[in-house]
């Protein structure tokens, strides 16, 4: 009922970055053209499996899903971009993809090229439903921007052969993936089919995780599977198949298979009104955002897994944090919005994707982070092998790249997150210029935003309607927001945030306006004493940003330097820095080497001295755009 247009101009140079950069470049790598990066092998597989070339699989069992990403960005950039050229490219592939179907539906290259005789018998490591997963969404995605149905059959009919292999029905195989993703996916087909099939199939899958007995042991021992987190600390709780899923309490294992399964649970949820369901989402999100959860909206603490770990577990340096992770936060936050409009889901929502999303990727679109630490000395990355995993550069691309794909479908389709409509409300969950179209009963409604956010608090509302309408219109005071004023056509409001969310129930009409003012001073924020890493630590945030240090401007061994008592924070805004940003100085103090020599590693009778320092802070999503150097976001008091 509601329709986005972004106009902004924060994200529209971010968006036109990765549409006229990044999509053209991510091509390139999907077809191997990418000097000096890891070979994707992505297309090739496709154009082998059609019969169209000959040779190998190439690269991971998983690799068709990168090309399934892509279209979905490049889906979702057609509906406020369309480009000719590039829905031709688009065409071409799925011109490939749809080649290589098989005759009962099935598709995924690994099999198709090594044997479609081993097909299902390893659905705990083999990727097959997540593959799927993945093309069901770009499938969805480029029919609603086109219209052009070619992926969407294609996708209807390999839906249809997973129903014939999984199913409660004698015969069926009652296993589940060990990649969480299709059963959003087959949520999202199910909006546009409305066949109570895909719904059910969903259900099945998400029902039938953690069932005694274990899918993942049987299937294991009829075809000899290995399985590489036996006797860890991990084992099926790293596929989140250790218990059913109505029985767990905490996230656990792989931190993007975690966050896929709970935003397909919380999908199914919506759709079948299921109570017990909505309690373990709820549940879920709370163990992820007050216990497990960086300040930067990163999820996965530990390399080993890519895992979450334990409560308040979060170190800064050996982190991994990665991309994809924060984005799943993203569609799980929006997916429990549109449950429960809960100003809750859009901070941890916002705070995902202003901070570890963004910094996922280079400010030119054409390189990427796997992982997000947030601390960083280049030398430890090179010569410590517990922090190999942590690069101080941003990568041209990975042999597994599942990051740099989502991260474009989740940028070009920032307007399925701005607002949600619940009857006659409104809620207006993230704030990004351009207009919000809505119907209000019969009645078309449309508001024009316009906002220097996240540089600025301003949020000004003005309204467009043919007809007086009544409705609610419920914006988000953000979590951070210690202050904020309210004005309706200029006079001054007084009202109280419900859940985060003020509501301004009134008779609209045509030029009515709003302006919200959300305070946003730069604040000194600390974490929880249980936080290990960070007892006597302080980070500084302005608005929903995270800020850090880079030594590009406060100079080498960050760790000797102290935030002081009195930071006396100004800011600044640099047009000309790091495409443009809001930097923030502070009042500091550093400590210094002098009177220690390079031969003394112990010693009693040497001074600390401490010296006065100005710190200059920079967004942290912005930081490793000036090459490797040293960066901290937490630093000691």
């Amino acid at each position: 009922m509601t329709a986005v247009t972004i106009r902004d101009a924060f994200w529209d140079r971010i968006r036109e970055t990765v549409r006229l950069e990044g999509i053209p470049y991510q091509w390139k790598a999907l077809n191997d053209e990418i000097e000096n990066a890891a070979p994707s092998y992505c297309m090739r597989n496709f154009r082998i499996a059609a019969g169209k070339e000959s040779g190998p699989h190439g690269g991971f069992m998983f690799q068709d899903s990168d090309v399934a990403k892509w279209l979905e960005g490049v889906a979702y950039t057609l509906e406020w971009h369309p480009d000719q050229e590039l829905e031709a490219t688009a065409d071409s592939a799925i011109d490939v993809i749809v080649a290589a179907q098989q005759p009962d539906g099935y598709l995924d290259t690994f099999y198709i090229i090594n044997g479609l005789d081993k097909r299902w018998t390893n659905l705990m490591d083999c990727h097959e439903l997540y593959v799927a997963g993945h093309m069901i969404e770009a499938a969805v995605a480029y029919y609603q921007a086109t219209g052009k149905r070619k992926l969407l059959d294609a996708m209807i009919r390999l839906v249809e052969h997973i129903r014939s292999v999984f199913g409660p029905e004698e015969g069926k195989l009652k296993g589940y993936p060990g990649h969480p993703v299709i059963e959003m996916a087959l949520m999202r087909l199910y909006e546009i089919t409305q066949d109570p099939a895909h719904l059910e199939l969903a259900r099945f899958f998400i029902d039938q995780r953690g069932q005694e007995p274990l899918y993942f042991p049987l299937e294991r021992k009829k075809h000899g599977n290995g399985f590489y987190w036996e006797n860890g600390v991990l084992e099926y709780a790293y596929y989140q198949a250790h218990k059913p899923v109505r029985e767990q309490k905490d996230a656990v294992g792989h931190s993007v298979r975690a966050l896929y399964l709970y935003s397909g649970m919380a999908d199914v949820a919506r759709a079948t009104d299921d109570e017990t369901l909505k309690a373990a989402c709820e549940r879920l999100f709370e163990s992820i955002t007050q216990r497990r959860m960086y300040i930067t909206g990163a999820v996965g603490s530990s390399e080993y897994g890519e895992a979450f770990t334990f409560d308040y577990d979060l170190p800064n340096d050996t982190v991994y944090a990665e991309t994809c992770a924060s984005i799943a936060l993203v569609f799980f936050a929006m997916r429990m919005l549109a449950m429960n409009p809960d100003g809750r889901y859009a901070d941890a929502m916002e705070r995902a994707l202003y901070n570890t999303v963004l910094s996922g990727m280079q400010l030119d679109g054409k390189r990427f982070f796997y992982v997000n630490p947030l601390e960083v000395l280049p030398e430890a990355c090179a010569k410590d092998q517990r922090k190999r995993h942590v690069k101080a550069e941003r990568q041209p691309w990975f042999g597994c790249a599942c990051c740099p794909p989502n991260l474009i479908r989740l940028v070009t389709s920032l307007e399925k997150y701005v607002v949600t409509q619940e009857n006659e409300t409104l809620y207006v969950h993230l704030y990004m210029g351009g207009d919000i179209s809505a119907k209000v009963g019969d009645e078309p409604v449309t508001l024009h935003v316009q906002t220097g956010y996240p540089w600025e608090g301003g949020v000004n509302i003005s309204l467009s309607a043919e007809h007086e309408t009544a409705f609610d219109l419920a914006l988000r005071i953000p979590g951070w927001c210690a202050q904020y004023t309210l004005h309706v056509n200029g006079e001054a409001v007084e009202t109280q945030a419900e859940n985060g969310y003020i509501h301004i129930r009134r008779s609209w009409k045509n030029g009515d306006s709003v302006q919200l003012a959300l305070d946003m001073p730069a604040r000194v924020v600390r974490a929880n004493p249980r936080v290990y890493e960070n007892a006597g630590k302080a980070a500084v945030m302005r608005g929903p940003l995270v800020y850090c240090l880079e030594e590009q401007d406060n100079g080498a061994n960050l760790h000797l330097v102290r935030m002081g008592a009195d930071p006396q924070f100004a800011t600044q805004w640099q047009p000309e820095l790091l495409g443009g940003v809001v930097t923030i100085t502070s009042c500091g103090l550093r400590e210094t080497c002098d009177g220690w020599d390079e031969q003394t590693l112990y010693a009693c009778e040497r001074g600390i001295e401490i010296r006065p320092a100005e710190l200059k802070w920079i967004p942290y999503y912005a930081w490793a755009n000036r090459g490797a150097n040293e960066m901290r976001v937490w630093i000691r008091t």
